[in-house]
């Protein structure tokens, strides 16, 4: 990498965007000569991170090539890729901010460009931002996300995340992955967080309050276990945060693991919260930092009035302008800031009398090699990194082409892991959840226990084999699919499709559930039939725990015996009715 700050400056360029947006488009407007020098703004900031998933160190993140949008997300932002998202964003193909929102030439302008984020550099930006601003007018605020990822996270039951948050300086928070360790865990946890953990729609159930549960509980009236939020003087202005967690974490994670609380939207909840902020507690601007996933975030911010802004979090998706979401009188700007550290959200008010008259919004690339380490953020990640050196620096195997995950369906690092499994289990079939987190390898480098743990380390590792019907299987599919393109976004969960090994499909994102997957083939040709057993392998069960090896060792067994990574065949499904919509790579 060997890319100038004058190059960067001439390659690249960063939105300043005002309450009206510009015609030239993204790339086009005047920028200055540095683009972390951001001209300050208004009387308030707001430093915006999430989805770091324990990436404490600068990592390689290829972006999506396939992210549908149905309904009414069609052709509207997150769901565009590749040339589709650089023409509605006016970037330029082949430029350095191309290489951060696309997956269009990866290879090359990784190379070129070198990883993104890491904690030591992304402290240098924040503190930067934070000098230049007037720290007594500036928050860092974080989406969650941040304590699960990584082997470090897993060993250190993301207490590494907690220390290094802390020396980033985050004010705000809240939570979706933290919430797949133990209840006291996450108490224990938050309990040494220097910042503000808030949630307004996580409750406590009421067993458990019978139960005495009522002694770490933020308001037993509410039920709320969290505190809702927080409200800040800035800048002569009363500012609110409000927490929203991630809704649907007993669905898509282990509910075994938080028996005590519930996990809802609550947009009843939050337009009440809304309103006495407003009514009763003299505030300004009502901000919610949220985990709900951008579609989520876009209807929020059309059924519930008087938000000015969401900073969201949860499906990953770098965005560099703000969707204005019209409600009534109202307007509501929708942030999003992508994951693994890889974006840093800037956004500033300027806040009059009860209302923000004016914003400009940023979204700043962490390229690691413009950003000098911050030395005691250095210091620190070293030290959390150090007991766990020797697990994690093993020599795996050589990628024979790029490893990635993020995209609806099958990435090549996704079938890596599938193929380990079927091989391990001698298994027809095998099944891998469709998370949005985890790293890239390039093609020709090594693959390292490091890397393998980014895409497998959970809470619950544990593999099994077992019989299931055609019928079973189809099951599978239609509810995880259901999950990604039920029309109504307060349905969604924000995941991708189960990855697969073994077996072909056809998908129909269109078709009303239980109809979306049909003509599902072994590898073979053999068609699936609904009453014939098939045996099947998989992994990170949501119900009880499984007693298989953890899926990491199983998955580096398998890299030790190939050496060198070639995917066969990658087992992702002929799709229909997607011709022509922006968020498909044709």
């Amino acid at each position: 990498m060997s890319t100038s700050r004058r190059d960067f400056a001439r390659l690249m360029g960063i939105a300043a965007v005002s309450g009206v947006l510009p015609t030239q488009g993204y790339a086009a407007q005047k920028q200055p000569a540095d683009i972390y020098e951001l001209p300050n703004f208004g009387n308030a900031r707001l430093l915006h991170m999430t989805d770091c998933h324990g990436q404490l160190s600068p990592v390689y993140f290829r972006e999506p090539s396939i992210n549908l949008g149905i309904g009414a997300a069609y052709g509207k932002a997150p769901h565009l890729v590749g040339h589709k998202f650089l023409d509605n964003f006016g970037i330029t193909p082949g430029s350095m901010e191309a290489y951060a929102f696309t997956y269009l030439d990866f290879e090359k302008a990784a190379k070129e460009y070198g990883k993104v984020g890491g904690f030591a550099h992304l402290k240098t930006l924040v503190d930067r931002l934070r000098n230049s601003y007037g720290s007594e007018n500036t928050l860092l605020l974080d989406g969650g996300d941040s304590w699960q990822g990584s082997g470090i996270n897993y060993k250190s039951r993301g207490m590494d995340m907690v220390r290094a948050s802390n020396l980033l300086g985050v004010d705000m928070m809240t939570g979706h992955w933290e919430f797949t360790y133990h209840q006291q865990e996450i108490l224990h946890n938050i309990s040494q967080f220097n910042g503000e953990f808030l949630a307004q729609n996580v409750l406590i159930t009421e067993d458990a309050l019978f139960d005495g549960a009522d002694d770490y509980i933020y308001d037993e009236d509410s039920m709320r276990v969290f505190k809702p939020y927080s409200i800040r003087d800035m800048g002569g202005a009363r500012v609110a945060i409000i927490g929203q967690a991630f809704p649907r974490v007993k669905i898509a994670n282990p509910a075994r693991f938080v028996p005590d609380w519930s996990f809802d939207i609550n947009g009843d909840m939050m337009q009440e919260l809304v309103d006495d902020l407003r009514q009763n507690q003299g505030v300004d601007a009502v901000v919610v930092l949220s985990h709900n996933g951008m579609d989520v975030d876009v209807a929020m911010a059309q059924r519930v009035t008087g938000i000015d802004a969401i900073l969201g979090g949860h499906t990953h998706d770098g965005i560099p302008i703000p969707t204005r979401v019209k409600n009534n009188d109202h307007t509501t700007l929708v942030c999003n800031v992508g994951s693994n550290g890889k974006f840093l959200g800037v956004l500033d008010l300027d806040i009059g009398k009860g209302r923000v008259k004016d914003f400009r919004y940023r979204l700043l690339p962490v390229f690691s090699d413009l950003l000098p380490a911050n030395k005691d953020m250095a210091t620190l990640i070293a030290a959390e990194r150090a007991p766990y050196a020797s697990w994690m620096d093993e020599e795996l195997a050589v990628a024979d082409e790029t490893l990635y995950r993020r995209g609806n369906f099958n990435g090549t690092f996704d079938q890596v892991i599938c193929d380990a499994l079927r091989s391990h289990y001698d298994a027809q079939i095998s099944l891998s959840p469709g998370f949005r987190w985890g790293t890239s390898v390039l093609q020709g480098q090594t693959i390292t226990m490091e890397r393998v743990l980014d895409q497998t380390c959970t809470t619950y590792p544990e593999t099994y084999a077992r019989d299931m019907t055609g019928a079973d299987i189809k099951l599978i599919l239609e509810d995880v699919a259901d999950n990604i393109f039920n029309p109504e976004p307060y349905l969604q969960s924000g995941g991708d499709m189960v990855r697969l090994g073994g077996l072909d499909y056809r998908c129909d994102p269109l078709a009303a559930m239980g109809s979306r997957i049909d003509e599902m083939r072994l590898d073979n040709g053999t068609v699936i039939e609904a009453n014939k057993t098939y045996r099947v392998a998989g992994w990170a069960t949501v119900g009880s725990r499984s007693d298989g090896d953890d899926i990491w060792d199983i998955v580096a067994h398998h890299l030790r015996d190939q050496q060198e990574v070639k995917i066969s065949k990658l087992n992702t499904p002929a799709l229909v009715n997607v011709a022509g919509n922006p968020g498909y790579k044709a």
